[in-house]
């Protein structure tokens, strides 16, 4: 069964600008399944628009600016 995005519900999301990259932090639900926390990064282009990109490792700086909002998306779980 292919992905419907129709299906997938968002109950909670807030996203880390650091400049030249931002990370979301989102808790979804697809289908009335289990709610799961996601994590991503987009960076910024050169032609100034945000691209997904693999979030990878983390800086000490972004660990600890999102580790707080991971623990509120949490609490929402």
């Amino acid at each position: 069964m292919p992905y419907d995005k129709s299906l997938d519900v968002e109950t909670f999301k807030e996203i880390k600008d650091f400049g030249e990259t931002r990370i979301s932090i989102g808790v979804f639900s697809y289908n009335g399944g289990d709610k799961k926390l996601q994590l991503s990064r987009e960076n910024r282009t050169q032609t100034d628009e945000w691209r997904f990109a693999k979030l990878g490792r983390l800086t000490k700086e972004e660990a600890n600016e999102i580790i707080p909002l991971m623990a509120k998306a949490i609490e929402g779980m």
